[in-house]
């Protein structure tokens, strides 16, 4: 049987995706083209991998943001990257939550998207 390997990419509609991408780059870090960000596995940190969950239909996980879908991006520095998201504009979502796993932190982004980053321990 064939089998799913990985997760190949995260594609959502956006009202200006040329200001969004600018947007993460000048906020993020992230090398954003033509095409959007490419992540490479080696890029990783040791600890990082990705997840793929479907949550309940009620699930309150994803709120304040009214969208049906939330990403979650890995990042080298949880409290660095959560203040660079707020000195962009972005409005900050609860406090850091620290796991066994790692550390998470939440924004939502300017076009209203909810975004969950996380830290691997």
């Amino acid at each position: 049987m064939a089998k799913v390997l990985g997760v190949g990419g995260i594609f959502f509609k956006s009202q200006n995706p040329k200001l969004l991408g600018q947007w993460y780059r000048d906020h993020l870090g992230m090398e954003v083209g033509e095409y959007g960000a490419d992540f490479s596995p080696g890029a990783m940190p040791e600890n990082g991998l990705t997840v793929w969950c479907p949550f309940a239909e009620e699930s309150e996980y994803f709120q304040p943001s009214a969208r049906s879908y939330m990403f979650n991006l890995v990042v080298d520095d949880l409290a660095g990257a959560l203040c660079q998201v707020e000195a962009g504009g972005g409005e900050l979502v609860g406090e850091i939550v620290k796991e066994s796993y790692g550390q998470f932190g939440w924004f939502i982004d300017p076009e209203g998207n909810k975004v969950e980053l996380w830290q691997p321990a």
